[in-house]
C-alpha cells in the first residue's frame, strides 16, 4: 500500500503544479472554450488541462519503474502500451483543444490509441459471464477491447459539462475501482495486489485530485477533450487489465453476488457517465437528429433545471457516482444483505437532497 501511496502522492503532486503552467500555454495558444447556447459558463474559459493530467500520470509511471514492487508490472510491457496510448488521445484531444478536429479524426485516433493498447498486451482475454470466464477468438476479443475504450471515452467526455463534474466523477470512480482491485489481487493464489489495474487506479486517482482545485466552480481551467479522452482511456485500461481475470468465487456475497460482479463492477464505476451517454443517444436518435449532436439535455443539465446552483448540482452528482460505484464495489467485502439496508439508505438520502435541496436552498419570501 505504501508503493500505491507514493504513485498517488506523485501523480497528484505534478498535475496539481504543472496545471498553471498549462493554462499558460492554453491561452498563449488561443486554446479557449467559447460560450456556446448549452454551455453554463459565462465567460470564454482556457482548455487543455489533459496535458497536466498526462504529465502526472507520465512521472507516476516513471516513478514505479524505480520501485521495489511497482517495477514488477513493467515486466509484460501492459503499461508501456497504456503510456503510448495516452499519449496518442491526449495528443489528439490537445490538437483539438486549440484547432477543433473533426469527429472522424477524433475516432481515428482513439481507434489507435486502442489498437496500440491492445497490439502491446493491454487487450481482453476473457469476458466474465455469470460465474465463468468464456474465451472468446483473438479478433472478436480485440474489437470488444477497441469498443470498451471508446464507450468509455466518450462516455467521459459526454458528461464533461460542469466545472469539476468529469473529473471528480472519474476520481469516484478511479477510488472505487482501487479498492476492488486491490481486493481481488490479494486473494490471488499466491497473493499479489501490485497489479496493472491497482496501478492505474491509483495513478489516475492521484491527477484527478491534482487537477480538481484549478478545475472546481469557478474553474480556471477545464480539462478539454485532451482530459476527457484522456482519462476515458485510462479506466478503460484498468477495466480491461483487470476483467477475465477475476475469481468470482472471491465474494462475500453468496453465488449469485459473485458470479455478477466482474460484470457489475466496471459498469458501476462509470455508471453515471454511461447513463448519461445512453440517454443522449437514445433522445437524439428518437429525435432523428445525429447522436453526436450536442444538446442541453444531460444529466447535469437537469440538475441545473430543478434548481441547484453549479456547487450543489456537482455535489449531488458526486454521491450519485459514489452511490452507484462504491455500492456495487461493497458487496465483495460484505453480505449482500447488509449492503443493500446500507445502499437503501444512502439511497433515501441521494434523492432526498436531489429533489428537496432547491427547495430548502431557496429564498424565502418576506
Amino acid at each position: 500500500m505504501r508503493e500505491y501511496f507514493v504513485i498517488f502522492v506523485v501523480a497528484g503532486a505534478i498535475t496539481y503544479f504543472a496545471t498553471p503552467f498549462v493554462r499558460a500555454v492554453a491561452v498563449a495558444t488561443n486554446a479557449f472554450t467559447p460560450v456556446r447556447e448549452r454551455d453554463v459558463h459565462s465567460t470564454p474559459t482556457p482548455r487543455l488541462g489533459g496535458v497536466a493530467i498526462f504529465l502526472g500520470f507520465a512521472a507516476a509511471s516513471l516513478v514505479a519503474r524505480e520501485l521495489p514492487y511497482l517495477k514488477g508490472v513493467y515486466s509484460s510491457g501492459q503499461i508501456s502500451g497504456v503510456l503510448m496510448g495516452a499519449a496518442i488521445v491526449c495528443l489528439v484531444g490537445a490538437i483539438d483543444d486549440i484547432r477543433e478536429l473533426d469527429w472522424l479524426t477524433k475516432l481515428a485516433g482513439q481507434i489507435l490509441a486502442a489498437g496500440v493498447m491492445a497490439y502491446k498486451g493491454v487487450q481482453l482475454l476473457s469476458v466474465p459471464f455469470f460465474g465463468t470466464s468464456t474465451v472468446l477468438p483473438t479478433p472478436v476479443l480485440v474489437a470488444v477491447t477497441v469498443i470498451v475504450v471508446l464507450a468509455t471515452v466518450n462516455a467521459v467526455n459526454f458528461i464533461d459539462g460542469l466545472d469539476g463534474l468529469a473529473v471528480g466523477v472519474v476520481a469516484i470512480a478511479a477510488l472505487a475501482f482501487f479498492i476492488y482491485s486491490y481486493y481481488i489481487s490479494n486473494s490471488y493464489n499466491p497473493p499479489n495486489v501490485f497489479s496493472n489495474a491497482t496501478f492505474i487506479s491509483a495513478a489516475v486517482l492521484g491527477c484527478c485530485l491534482g487537477f480538481l482545485p484549478h478545475n472546481f466552480h469557478p474553474a480556471r481551467l477545464f480539462m478539454g477533450d485532451s482530459g476527457a479522452l484522456l482519462l476515458g482511456l485510462l479506466l478503460a485500461a484498468a477495466t480491461i487489465s483487470l476483467s477475465g481475470s477475476v475469481d468470482p468465487g472471491s465474494a462475500n456475497g453468496g453465488s449469485l453476488t459473485a458470479a455478477l460482479l466482474p460484470i457489475a463492477v466496471p459498469l458501476a464505476v462509470l455508471s453515471l457517465p454511461f447513463l448519461d451517454m445512453v440517454l443522449a443517444v437514445a433522445r437524439r436518435t428518437l429525435a432523428g437528429k445525429n447522436p453526436w449532436d450536442p444538446d442541453r439535455k444531460h444529466l447535469h443539465h437537469r440538475m441545473l433545471d430543478l434548481g441547484h446552483g453549479h456547487r450543489n448540482a456537482v455535489l449531488i452528482l458526486y454521491m450519485w457516482a459514489a452511490l452507484l460505484a462504491l455500492g456495487t464495489v461493497s458487496l465483495a467485502f460484505v453480505e449482500s444483505w447488509r449492503a443493500a439496508i446500507v445502499i437503501g439508505v444512502c439511497l433515501a438520502v441521494v434523492v432526498s437532497l436531489t429533489v428537496w435541496l432547491p427547495r430548502w436552498t431557496r429564498p424565502k419570501r418576506l
